[in-house]
C-alpha cells in the first residue's frame, strides 16, 4: 500500500514537471558584440560589429556609450561620450539599434542637463516621457515662412540698428572678453514678457562662466523659462560635439507646439575646435588650420535647423544666436568666415570699443542683419531709419578730426550729434529698455533734442526722458 502511494506521488510529481516544461520558454534574445582593439584619447577601435550603422550608439562596460563615426571593413572608430578611464582592450561593446536622443518636454525648463539628459542641478531627478534623436533633418522649404516678427532683445543698438527677426541666425562674434555671452544673456533675459522659451548651450565652457551664467538668469527670473544644456572644458570631446545638436533638439520640440523659441550656442570655436579633435585622433585628412573637410557641413546642418515654421504646421520659431570668438580682430579666419557665410548676418564686438568703455562694444559699421527692417516695428523704423547711416558717418568723421582739421560748423554739429547717439545707444550689463522708452529715446535723439545736453549730463537726461514716460504711462 505504501509502496503504490510513493508511485502515485512520483508519477503525480513527473506530471507537474512535464507540464512546467513545457510552458515554460526560454526568453531568448540576439545582440551583436563586439570586442575593443583600442582606446584612445576619447575615441575607441572596436572589432566585430559588421552589421553597426553610422551614427549608431554602442554600449561599454560600466554604461558607457559612444558614436559609431568611421565604418571600415575591419574596425569602427567610435566617439565615446563619456569618461573612459576604465575601458581596457578586449572588454565588449554591444550595439544597441538606436541612435544618440535626449530628453525633451516641458520638464526640462529650469533645469541643467548634459547632453545626454544627465541632470547637472540639485533639482531632483529628471522626469520625462518623450526623447528625440540629436540629429534631425531641418524643416523643409515650403514649411517655413519669412521671418518678419521681430525678437526684441532689449539692447538699444541691436534693436535699433541690427534687428533680429524671430527665425532668424544672427551671428555674435568678437575676441574674447568682449560681451559675447552678455549680450546673448540680456537677449533671454528680455524674453521674460515675451512669452519665448529659452535654451542656453554652453560648449567647452568653464565651470565658473556657466555657473555665472546660470545665477544672473536665476536672479532675473529667466530660468523660469530657460533649460541649459552644459559641457564644461573637460567633457569629452564627443560629448561636447553632440552638444549644439541635443540642445537643438530640446527646441525644436517647444518650436513644434507651436512656440516661440530662442537657443544661444556659446560658442562654436569650441564646438569646432572638438570636432578638429575627434577627427585628427580618427586618422581623417585634415585641412585649412587642421580643421577636417566636413567642418562647413556640421555647422550648416545645425543652423538650418533655426527656422519659422507655416501657421498650418503651428506657426513656431526657433531663432539661434551662435557665439563665435576671433583673434586679433580677424573676421576672415576660416571658422567665422564660414558661420558667417551660413547665418543671416552679425554682431560684430569690437575689443577697441570695449577698452574705450563704448558698451556694448557693437561695431555698427561691421555689423548687419540681412533680414534688416523686414524684422522691425514700423515705428522703429520711422525712428531708426536714418540713424545707423548718421552714426556711421560720424565714426568716419571722428577718426578724420582726430587730424586737427578745422571743422565748418556743419562738420561740427555732425561731429556733436554723433557723440549723443554713441552716448545714448551705451548700456550697462543687464540694463535692458523696454521698446516703448526705446522708441522715445530714438525720436528724441533722431529730432536732435539731446544735441544741445553736455554729454556729461546724457545719462541724466536720458533717465529724466525715461521717468517723464514713466509717469505719463501711470497716469493714463
Amino acid at each position: 500500500m505504501a509502496e503504490l502511494e510513493l508511485n502515485t506521488a512520483v508519477e503525480r510529481a513527473f506530471n507537474e514537471v512535464r507540464a512546467a516544461s513545457d510552458q515554460f520558454k526560454a526568453p531568448l534574445s540576439t545582440s551583436e558584440i563586439g570586442r575593443i582593439k583600442s582606446v584612445a584619447t576619447g575615441i575607441a577601435k572596436v572589432s566585430g560589429l559588421p552589421g553597426v550603422g553610422y551614427e549608431e550608439l554602442v554600449k561599454f562596460p560600466g554604461d558607457l556609450y559612444g558614436i559609431a563615426f568611421d565604418l571600415t571593413p575591419d574596425e569602427l572608430g567610435v566617439v565615446l561620450l563619456g569618461d573612459y578611464w576604465h575601458l581596457q582592450a578586449g572588454d565588449e561593446v554591444e550595439r544597441t539599434g538606436r541612435v544618440v536622443d535626449v530628453p525633451v518636454g516641458n520638464e526640462l525648463v529650469g533645469r541643467v542637463i548634459n547632453p545626454l539628459g544627465v541632470v547637472l542641478d540639485s533639482k531632483g531627478p529628471l522626469n520625462y516621457t518623450e526623447r528625440m534623436p540629436v540629429e534631425r533633418p531641418a524643416a523643409a522649404i515650403m514649411d517655413r515662412t519669412p521671418v518678419s516678427v521681430p525678437l526684441q532683445t532689449g539692447i538699444k543698438v541691436i534693436d535699433a540698428m541690427v534687428p533680429i527677426g524671430r527665425g532668424q541666425r544672427e551671428l555674435i562674434l568678437g575676441d574674447r572678453q568682449t560681451g559675447k555671452t552678455t549680450i546673448a544673456v540680456d537677449a533671454i533675459i528680455n524674453q521674460r514678457e515675451h512669452g519665448v522659451q529659452c535654451i542656453y548651450c554652453a560648449i567647452g565652457q568653464r565651470a565658473s562662466a556657466v555657473a555665472k551664467v546660470v545665477a544672473d538668469l536665476e536672479a532675473h527670473g529667466a530660468m523660469a523659462y530657460t533649460t541649459v544644456v552644459v559641457t564644461e572644458g573637460n567633457s569629452p570631446p564627443g560629448l561636447t560635439y553632440i552638444a549644439p545638436y541635443a540642445a537643438t533638439s530640446i527646441a525644436e520640440y517647444f518650436m513644434q507646439q507651436g512656440k516661440e523659441v530662442l537657443i544661444v550656442y556659446d560658442d562654436l570655436t569650441n564646438h569646432a575646435r572638438a570636432y578638429r579633435e575627434i577627427s585628427l585622433l580618427l586618422r581623417r585628412p585634415p585641412g585649412r588650420e587642421a580643421f577636417p573637410g566636413d567642418i562647413f557641413y556640421i555647422h550648416s546642418r545645425l543652423l538650418e535647423r533655426a527656422t519659422h515654421l507655416k501657421p498650418e504646421l503651428g506657426g513656431g520659431s526657433l531663432t539661434a544666436l551662435p557665439i563665435i570668438e576671433t583673434e586679433a580682430q580677424n573676421m576672415s579666419a576660416y571658422i567665422p568666415t564660414n558661420l558667417i557665410s551660413i547665418t543671416d548676418g552679425q554682431v560684430y564686438l569690437s575689443p577697441k570699443l570695449f577698452e574705450l568703455g563704448v558698451l556694448p562694444a557693437v561695431d555698427v559699421g561691421r555689423s548687419v542683419s540681412r533680414v534688416g527692417g523686414k524684422a522691425q516695428r514700423k515705428d522703429y523704423r520711422k525712428v531708426a531709419g536714418s540713424l545707423k547711416l548718421a552714426y556711421a558717418q560720424f565714426e568716419e568723421l571722428e577718426s578724420f578730426a582726430r587730424f586737427g582739421t578745422r571743422l565748418d560748423e556743419s562738420t561740427r554739429k555732425q561731429l556733436e550729434h554723433g557723440k549723443r547717439i554713441r552716448a545714448c545707444l551705451h548700456q550697462g550689463e543687464h540694463q535692458l529698455v523696454p521698446v516703448d522708452m526705446q522708441i522715445a529715446l530714438l525720436q528724441a535723439l533722431t529730432e536732435g533734442k539731446f544735441d544741445e545736453v553736455a554729454l556729461a549730463d546724457m545719462p541724466a537726461a536720458e533717465q529724466a526722458l525715461y521717468d517723464t514716460l514713466m509717469q505719463s504711462e501711470s497716469n493714463d
